[in-house]
């Protein structure tokens, strides 16, 4: 068999400390392989550093921070390999990260997408949010992962180390074949950042291919690099882009009743922000709301265009058919282990 060409690609902006503290890493983990830095237009010196200390890395400019969608499907067109590695600038990886995933991906052509098991940089012995060990969404849409249910983070025991197909993997390290990736036009540019690696994965899986976990393969994860996790802008964006995820890769059966339950527990939602004296985290809540309507005609136009594709059917494999909101804040729920497996669907 062919040794596969992995090209790992980095999307910066304005990320000078987060390159200059892990990319060292980077490069002494992945010595066999291509590493690239995709410049999202910095306004701060990332560009001059890296020449100037890492002249092995191969740098992509962009000419405008047009967010991580477009960022990543701009440099990508410029990058040749089999797999590409997207990941984020403020990761810790670790010896041999890479060629679990890889092969495990390369002995399996139908896995499209994998990720690593992803652990808090700076509690290590907990896992990260944003994607810890394989994630999910419920009927609702609602995201959440092996380790992590809403902001309950678990600590790592090793209870989630097998190797196993999930419904999405995380853009913090996402591993993807060229192929598929492109075969699907990529990630959709009009996210500009949030919920795009899961939209990307449920139209992988809507084509047929699968989504997986490799845990043998460990990295740390900072977490809010680029944007804040108290920031208003990625509360508008999550919801926002969740509701248009929701609305392009749903099959029909009562997709538009699920889009108003949806509606109403957002409102919810928005209302405790208000009463927690988060003003700002309410009008992007409603903000993000009114976004989707404006945006509902483009969504149902690529969701007709996705249905067009060869070998499409609608894939609600390793959906979890209960209400996680429910389940985690009203039944208590802190653990991915609590919840039933046969409410995941096969």
């Amino acid at each position: 068999m062919s040794v596969p060409d992995v090209a790992v690609v980095i999307l910066n902006f304005n990320g000078k400390a987060f390159l200059e503290k892990f990319l060292p890493g980077v490069l002494q983990h992945s010595v066999d392989h291509k590493i690239y830095v995709a410049d999202n237009a910095s306004t701060d010196d990332s560009v001059a550093f890296l020449r100037a200390h890492f002249p092995q890395v191969n740098i992509i400019l962009n000419t405008e921070n047009s967010g991580y969608a477009k960022g990543y499907n701009t440099a990508l067109k410029k990058i040749k390999a089999d797999y590409y590695v997207l990941l984020n600038s403020d990761v810790e990886v670790t010896s041999n990260w890479i060629e679990p995933v890889i092969s495990l991906m390369h002995n399996d052509k139908k896995i499209a997408a994998c990720q690593p098991k992803l652990l808090d940089f700076n509690t290590k012995e907990l896992f990260e949010y944003a994607g810890a060990s394989g994630g999910f969404i419920d009927t609702y849409g609602y995201p959440f992962c092996r380790g992590r249910i809403f902001n309950s983070l678990e600590k790592d025991n090793n209870q989630y180390n097998n190797a196993t197909e999930v419904f999405w993997a995380t853009g913090a390290c996402l591993f993807v074949n060229a192929k598929a990736f492109w075969q699907v036009d990529g990630l959709d540019d009009d996210y500009f950042a949030h919920m795009e690696e899961i939209d990307l994965c449920w139209r992988l899986k809507n084509v047929g291919y699968s989504v997986y976990v490799q845990p043998a393969s460990v990295i740390y994860h900072v977490g809010g690099g680029t944007l804040n996790k108290l920031s208003s802008r990625k509360t508008f964006l999550n919801f926002r882009n969740n509701l248009i995820t929701l609305t392009k890769n749903h099959n029909p059966s009562f997709l538009f009743v699920k889009i108003f339950y949806r509606m109403v527990l957002d409102g919810i939602a928005a209302f405790k922000f208000l009463l927690a004296a988060q003003p700002n985290h309410f009008w992007a809540v409603i903000r993000a709301h009114f976004a989707y309507y404006y945006l509902l005609p483009q969504t149902l136009s690529k969701r007709k265009k996705l249905k067009q594709q060869a070998g499409f059917k609608f894939n609600a494999s390793f959906i979890y058919t209960g209400n996680i909101v429910f389940d985690h804040f009203l039944k208590g729920k802190k653990k991915f282990s609590e919840l039933e497996k046969e409410n995941f669907l096969s």
